[in-house]
């Protein structure tokens, strides 16, 4: 539905934009193959004034003329939708060569490589390499999960989908029907946002416990999708990000790295362990699960409730 709503928004942009002359809503309407598919008139007029308001907010400038006759019209001028030329100084190319790095393992590296090519091609300096591996920064952002592209596709295009989910504590999989939001990478993990029509929640999942094909569904999504800022912060918040008390761990010496850098204080305790007072939010038990006998939980009671909870789960396999 997605893909067919854009290409009818982009063949009345080429018929407003190609017109010499103001065209009439009849003239559009036989123009273009979706309209013409239109049941009724209603269904026209509902469909074309929504397209005509779309097109507005991308940023088309769509005129409106009345004939003589008394018969509107609409075209879209070439000089009004110009856009002025583009000038990039060699800081800026820097930072745009740098955000064309990141995506290099990922499908976006084609098009974040042809858009610098555009810009070259519209006055890029000639002096300024975006690709010139001189530059101290090297951003990666690694992507190799296998579900990352279909899942980033459903996210562009508010599909659901279907795959299959092993938690930290089944032995299993198990398949979920998500309606995905957006996708985040935090501690280079990357984890899915989205509405789990099976639960009826939000919920937030790990793409390296994705397992198979990730499968898209047809039909619309049946929850409303929040705004960036809240899939972002319940993405940190699923993955163990806020924190909003402490936790007290035992910890093997020479061990738990990611744990020694997040701990606010570490006192040695002698034979091989060490004391560290952590941040404690959702998800640190899953987290410390991941650590096996290297971590010993003292407190709160809650916290090493959960971690024995998920070690059994694990242990009966």
């Amino acid at each position: 539905m997605a893909i067919a709503k854009a290409e009818r928004l982009m063949n009345l942009a080429l018929c407003l934009l190609g017109t010499r002359r103001p065209l009439s809503k009849r003239e559009l309407r036989e123009s273009i193959e979706a309209y013409l598919e239109a049941g009724s008139d209603d269904s026209f007029n509902r469909m074309f004034e929504r397209d005509k308001d779309d097109l507005r907010e991308l940023g088309l400038v769509i005129e409106t003329v009345e004939n003589l006759d008394g018969e509107v019209g609409y075209l879209a001028r070439r000089d009004s939708n110009r856009l002025p030329p583009i000038t990039i100084d060699a800081e800026e190319a820097a930072a745009l060569g740098l955000a064309a790095k990141v995506w290099q393992q990922a499908r976006l590296a084609g098009a974040a490589s042809g858009a610098l090519q555009k810009l070259r091609a519209a006055g890029l300096p000639e002096d300024v390499d975006p690709y010139g591996t001189h530059s101290a920064l090297e951003p990666r952002i690694p992507v190799h999960e296998a579900s990352f592209e279909p899942l980033m596709l459903a996210c562009r295009d508010r599909r659901p989908v279907v795959f299959d989910y092993r938690k930290a504590t089944a032995a299993r999989p198990e398949q979920r029907h998500v309606e995905p939001w957006a996708l985040e990478c935090w501690r280079g993990h990357w984890y899915l946002a989205g509405w789990d029509r099976d639960r009826g929640a939000e919920r937030v999942f790990r793409l390296s416990r994705i397992t198979g094909k990730v499968r898209a569904r047809a039909g619309k999504f049946t929850a409303d999708i929040p705004d960036v800022v809240t899939v972002r912060e319940t993405v940190a918040s699923w993955a163990g990000e806020s924190a909003d008390r402490s936790a007290l761990i035992r910890l093997r010496t020479g061990a738990g790295y990611p744990l020694r850098a997040k701990a606010a204080h570490i006192r040695e305790l002698g034979e091989g362990w060490d004391e560290l007072e952590i941040p404690y939010g959702h998800g640190l038990d899953a987290w410390l699960v991941e650590f096996g006998p290297d971590v010993v939980v003292i407190g709160p009671a809650e916290l090493r409730a959960d971690v024995v909870d998920r070690l059994r789960a694990v242990a009966k396999g």
